[in-house]
C-alpha cells in the first residue's frame, strides 16, 4: 500500500469536508440562534399556557400536563426547524416516520391506560364530581377522596377504599348526592284499612315535622301510594338540609321512632301481613265439611 496515496486521499477528504463546513457555517450559526431563541420562547409559552389554563381548570396536575404538552410540541417544532436549516431533511423524514410507528405501537399497547387518561381529562373539565362529594358509581357509594388523571378514589361508608378507573367513571352514570346540598328521605309505611286516612296523614306530618335536620325550605309530603295486601301504603318524603350519610341515617331512624309512637298514641295500626283462606271455591271443600272429613278419613 502506497503511503503517499493514502495521505492524498485523506487530504482530499478533509478538504472536501472543510469546504462543506465553511459553506454550511452560516446555516449552523442561524440554526444555533434559532435553537437558543426557541428554547427561551418555549419556556415563555409554557408559563403563559399554564396561566391561561389555570383560569379554566383548578386541577394543578392537569394544568401542568397541558402546559408540558404545549412546551414539548413547541420544542419539537424548533428541533425540526433547526434540522431543516441544516439541510437534514432526510433525517427529519426518518424521525417523523419512526415517531409515527412508535406512536402506533404505544397506542395499541397502552390503549386502556390512554382511555383512562383521556377520561380523567374530560372529568377534570366537566367536573361531574369533586373531592368530598358523596357519589354512587356503579355499585359503589361513598365519599370521593381523590380525582386523579387515571383513576378516582372513593371511600365507602363501610370503610372500604375503592379505586375506580376513570374510564368506568366517565362511561357510567354518576349519582352525585352533594350537588344539591340536600337529600330526600323516602319512608314507606302501611296502615290498617280500618283507619281514617286523613287522620293518618295529619298525625304522620305532625310526628316528623320537628326533626331538627329537615330542610326549612321544603315541606314534608305524605302520599298514599297503593292498596296493599293487608294495608294502605303511604310514602313520607322529607328533605334533609345536608347530603351527609350519617345525618341521612339519623333522620330516617328518628322518623321511624316518632311515627311509631304517634300511631300507638292515636290507635293507628300498622298491620301484620294477613292471609285469608277460602275453602268455598268451586271444586273445593267448605270449612263446615272439614271436621266431618277429618273424623271419617275413609269416606
Amino acid at each position: 500500500m502506497d503511503i503517499n496515496k493514502i495521505t492524498d486521499l485523506i487530504t482530499e477528504k478533509l478538504t472536501v469536508w472543510s469546504e462543506a463546513l465553511i459553506k454550511l457555517l452560516p446555516n449552523i450559526v442561524v440554526a444555533a440562534i434559532v435553537m437558543v431563541l426557541g428554547f427561551y420562547l418555549a419556556k415563555f409559552i409554557r408559563k403563559t399556557a399554564s396561566r391561561l389554563i389555570g383560569k379554566i381548570s383548578k386541577n394543578l396536575t392537569l394544568n401542568n400536563l397541558f402546559s408540558s404538552i404545549i412546551y414539548f410540541i413547541f420544542l419539537g417544532i424548533v428541533i425540526f426547524t433547526v434540522l431543516s436549516i441544516l439541510k437534514l431533511d432526510k433525517a427529519v423524514t426518518s424521525i417523523l416516520a419512526g415517531a409515527g410507528i412508535l406512536g402506533l405501537a404505544l397506542a395499541f399497547a397502552f390503549q386502556d391506560i390512554a382511555a383512562n387518561f383521556m377520561s380523567g381529562i374530560f372529568i377534570s373539565f366537566r367536573k361531574p364530581l369533586k373531592v368530598g362529594d358523596i357519589v354512587e358509581i356503579r355499585d359503589y357509594m361513598g365519599k370521593v377522596k381523590e380525582v386523579n388523571l387515571r383513576d378516582t378514589v372513593v371511600e365507602t361508608f363501610q370503610g372500604k377504599t375503592v379505586i375506580i378507573p376513570n374510564k368506568e367513571v366517565f362511561q357510567n352514570p354518576i349519582e352525585n348526592y352533594t350537588f344539591l346540598q340536600k337529600r330526600r328521605f323516602d319512608l314507606s309505611v302501611g296502615v290498617s284499612y280500618g283507619d281514617d286516612l286523613e287522620k293518618v296523614r295529619q298525625i304522620t306530618l305532625d310526628a316528623v315535622s320537628d326533626i331538627e335536620e329537615l330542610s326549612k325550605e321544603d315541606a314534608v309530603n305524605v302520599y298514599f301510594v297503593e292498596f296493599g295486601d293487608s294495608s294502605v301504603n303511604l310514602s313520607v318524603r322529607m328533605w334533609i338540609n345536608t347530603p351527609e350519610q350519617s345525618v341521612y341515617n339519623k333522620v330516617g331512624s328518628e322518623a321511624i321512632i316518632k311515627i311509631k309512637k304517634a300511631y300507638d298514641a292515636n290507635g293507628i295500626m300498622i298491620p301484620f301481613p294477613i292471609r285469608t283462606l277460602d275453602f268455598g271455591i268451586k271444586g273445593g271443600t267448605t270449612l263446615n265439611e272439614m271436621p266431618i272429613q277429618m273424623a271419617n278419613p275413609k269416606e
